[in-house]
């Protein structure tokens, strides 16, 4: 009964099915909906952060959706609570606890020795029953570029997407490697394009499944466009009164090229 109490005080329930959350009315579930989630046995995993006043839920991937619920992927969310007045509280807490489920459920044995983890209860971590080796989640950071020459802007089609969006050029950020030189490579590698005067902008959690994204600008220095086919299905300039698709709102990429950063 205490733990139910517990569960019924949290302000937010997020419930996820892979890479989507589940809706009810186009809004968070409530309470109804994660006590039948927890009776009908889908649950894969969840846990609670009390200090944050959230509950996070993952379901089942073969799960049917609960009683007059939808489902929508993640991406696509963060598009749609854009106007909600507690949009940026509700999008952090969001990335956090869908990177949370993804950590909980990629991490099951120590790195070090093999020993099986077990959650830590001081830490958001993992402790390693043989060897008390501790693991916390890591993230994995990533630049993300808008390349400005006079009045046009470089945006390229990704090979890993199956649509026929537009974005910024990205990629990993690589160890040894200071930003400024993981923008300039990646640019080079991907495009053959050499750019300066590169400026941090902003950054966004992307839990798919444990990004950060660093997004900056820079000017074009020299090159021409000679995609890697390996990345990249086409890359040209753009004039902003002519945009192909693009990004929706939500993404760090709509918001370079928008230049909606604060």
């Amino acid at each position: 009964m205490a733990m139910i109490n517990i569960l019924q005080e949290c302000k937010f329930y997020f419930i996820f099915r892979d890479n989507s959350i589940i809706l009810k009315d186009s809004q968070l579930p409530d309470f109804d909906i994660v006590q039948k989630c927890i009776k009908y046995n889908v649950v894969s995993d969840w846990f609670i952060e009390k200090e944050m006043n959230y509950l996070a839920i993952q379901l089942e991937s073969d799960c049917p959706n609960p009683a007059n619920c939808t489902d929508i992927p993640l991406r696509n969310y963060f598009h749609t609570i854009k106007n909600n007045s507690e949009c940026e509280e509700i999008t952090n807490l969001v990335t956090r606890a869908k990177g949370l489920l993804n950590f909980r459920s990629n991490t099951r044995y120590c790195k070090k020795c093999g020993g099986a983890l077990k959650n830590d209860t001081n830490f958001t971590a993992k402790n390693c029953v043989q060897c008390n080796n501790i693991i916390f989640p890591q993230i994995e950071p990533a630049v993300i570029i808008l390349v400005s020459k006079g009045e046009e802007i470089l945006l390229a089609r990704h090979k890993n997407r199956n649509d026929d969006i537009y974005s910024c050029i990205a990629g990993f950020v690589e160890i040894g490697e200071t930003i400024e030189n993981s923008v300039k490579r990646e640019l080079l590698e991907e495009t053959g394009i050499k750019v300066k005067n590169i400026k941090y902008v902003g950054s966004q959690s992307w839990p798919f499944p444990d990004q950060l994204m660093l997004a900056f600008k820079a000017e074009y220095e020299s090159g021409d466009i000679k995609i890697q086919k390996e990345e990249l299905l086409d890359a040209q300039w753009f004039k902003k009164d002519s945009l192909p698709n693009i990004p929706k709102p939500g993404s760090v990429a709509y918001n370079l090229i928008n230049d909606n950063f604060n």
